[in-house]
């Protein structure tokens, strides 16, 4: 089955089909499988009734009771449920294949995610994305994306590729391209830059959705962002601010993801405003979360646990995203809908007993019943040219009080503060004692030589150094560390690898994961990498780290879109002045 037919088949039904699917409810031909004595969750009323479904080649043909069938489920009261779907997601935030990711969230109940592969498109480009649109054409799971309106993020920082409105074109003619990427040039927006406004443009004439991020934006700036037609957004931090969004007609994705938990301050909303302009989102997952916590099943129970009822609950994660997207036919459980179904038996834990898609069970208490394909075809070429400086972390005293990082636990979001900086024979040193420390970013797709240097707080280390060529959105290499010894240390094992995760202490490497994949992603089975990032954790402790989670945080601290003070290759970013500033101030 080529890709537009095998596309196809998920929105639009032959004639045959149609007959057949008619044919079953009526009773004069059985179906393929009947679930008896389910309790089915109907997302359009919000009720509950115990009911039969007859399921033919993969979609239900009809509810009620007593369908003859080839093969029958009695569930015996279970809850049966859409399938889940994740609105907003970036697939190489978790570290691993796409293929190992669907072995993870599909036995949680997931049968369909939206991903925006900008983090790939960022390093490899048009390439990268196709690239990721071949290694998921035929997994259980289905895989949307959106396409990369970004790239690069802004013109702050070095990426590795640049999409244009020409490159889009292409992409947005994909029929697994759903939309539109997240638009995080909104200044761009705001200004009318006509770049931007005509990949908007594109995607709009086409019927497809435009995905926004506009962190902490109001007033007349937020009418002049909606206007052009973007309509999602999934930045919201505080309630005024997702209150004002939603009044200007956009669709708020509630984000609870691995580094950014926003529900429980957005979740009353829901309450106040009702259910249809909600998704549930994890925008970033983390591969220890996705094994240990699971996918959109734990987003569901944190939905309930804070006072949510669980049928809007469970429409924020099927039939919302769906509808959102024109992905016909599915997120819900009726005649016509895609056959892809989870079956739970309690409402506040959502434990999948077993997970149906397209009428076949493919994962049962937790196990995948059929085998997933983890072969990937032959990798996108090397992605790492870097070239350092002779001294790439040396900072000269320029001043008495310089910017700095301060890094908010479990947010993407920084602060910025100031402080004197300790220094030696005229040249700024970092002071594990303060918290204060050097940060740096090394630009590594073009080898210009270009080092971003800053001061940062927030990661408690009292030795040693962290570093990451997962930095979004440009994906250069990231380290923060107390000498600068250890910070290239650091950086040198990023290369050797083609990129991954590291700490080191002193002359000596602690731990570490290769990402040869873009810089980006593992090769390797997803509990392997879990076990990895587990031991990269006990490392950044051991080195008095005090974040939960020091490696999703330092890979935000180069996103030059969500404020207040970043750092890229080109130096300081105040991302609310949109523009690089010195690192001191006087």
């Amino acid at each position: 089955m080529d890709e537009k037919t095998h596309t196809e088949a998920a929105t639009a039904i032959d004639v045959a089909l149609m007959k057949k699917l008619i044919d079953t409810a009526t009773k004069r031909e059985p179906a393929d499988l009947v679930l008896r004595e389910a309790q089915v969750m109907d997302v359009f009323s919000g009720k509950i009734e115990r009911k039969d479904v007859a399921i033919r080649e993969g979609y239900v043909a009809a509810l009620g009771l007593d369908f003859p069938a080839q093969e029958t489920f009695h569930l015996k009261g279970a809850y049966l449920l859409p399938g889940f779907i994740d609105a907003h997601i970036h697939l190489e935030s978790s570290l691993v294949s796409p293929a190992q990711f669907c072995k993870a969230a599909l036995v949680r109940g997931t049968t369909a995610i939206i991903a925006d592969p900008h983090e790939m498109a960022n390093v490899l480009g048009v390439e990268g994305v196709e690239y990721m649109l071949r290694i998921t054409r035929h997994l259980p799971m289905d895989i949307f994306f959106t396409a990369p309106s970004c790239v690069p993020a802004t013109p702050l920082e070095t990426s590795g590729a640049t999409l244009g409105a020409r490159e889009l074109d292409s992409l947005l003619d994909h029929p697994r391209v759903v939309g539109l990427g997240e638009v995080m040039n909104f200044p761009g927006v705001i200004q009318g830059d006509p770049q931007t406004l005509e990949k908007i443009h594109l995607a709009l004439e086409r019927g497809k959705k435009v995905d926004g991020h506009a962190p902490g934006l109001t007033g007349e700036a937020l009418s002049a962002y909606v206007a052009p037609g973007i309509t999602s957004d999934h930045e919201c931090i505080h309630l005024k601010e997702a209150e004002e969004k939603l009044k200007r007609g956009m669709y708020i994705m509630i984000r609870e993801g691995s580094t950014a938990k926003n529900m429980s301050a957005l979740i009353p909303l829901v309450r106040a405003f009702g259910v249809s302009r909600f998704m549930l989102v994890t925008d970033d997952r983390h591969p220890q979360d996705l094994l240990e916590e699971g996918h959109i099943d734990f987003l569901l129970r944190k939905a309930v646990y804070l006072g949510i009822a669980p049928n809007l609950a469970v429409r924020m994660a099927t039939f919302n995203p769906a509808f959102y997207f024109n992905l016909r036919r599915r997120g819900a459980i009726a005649p016509g809908y895609m056959a892809d179904m989870v079956v739970v038996k309690d409402l506040r834990d959502f434990s999948p007993v077993m997970v149906f898609k397209k009428g076949r069970l493919v994962a049962e208490e937790g196990i995948l019943l059929e085998g997933i394909d983890t072969a990937l075809p032959e990798p996108p070429p090397p992605s790492f040219n870097m070239r350092l400086p002779e001294r790439p972390f040396a900072i000269p005293v320029k001043g008495t009080r310089a910017r700095v990082i301060r890094v908010i636990p479990n947010q993407i979001a920084t602060e910025e503060e100031v402080a004197k900086p300790p220094s030696r024979d005229g040249w700024v040193v970092s002071d594990p004692a303060q918290d204060l420390l050097k940060v740096a970013v090394i630009e590594r797709h073009k080898g210009t030589g270009n080092v971003g240097l800053g001061l940062i707080k927030g990661f408690g280390l009292k030795e040693g150094a962290l570093a990451s060529s997962v930095a979004h959105d440009s994906h250069n290499v990231v380290v923060v560390g107390a000498s600068d010894q250890e910070m290239l240390l650091a950086v040198r094992k990023v290369e050797d690898m083609g990129g991954g995760l590291v700490v080191v202490k002193g002359q000596k490497v602690l731990a570490a994961l290769p990402l040869p994949l873009a810089g980006l992603v593992s090769l390797e089975p997803v509990e392997r990498v879990a076990q990895e990032v587990q031991a990269l954790h006990r490392a950044a402790i051991q080195l008095g780290c005090t974040l939960d989670n020091p490696f999703m945080a330092l890979s935000f601290l180069a996103l030059p879109v969500i404020p207040k003070l970043k750092i890229t290759d080109l130096g300081l970013v105040d991302v609310e002045q949109f523009k690089v500033v010195e690192l001191f101030m006087e």
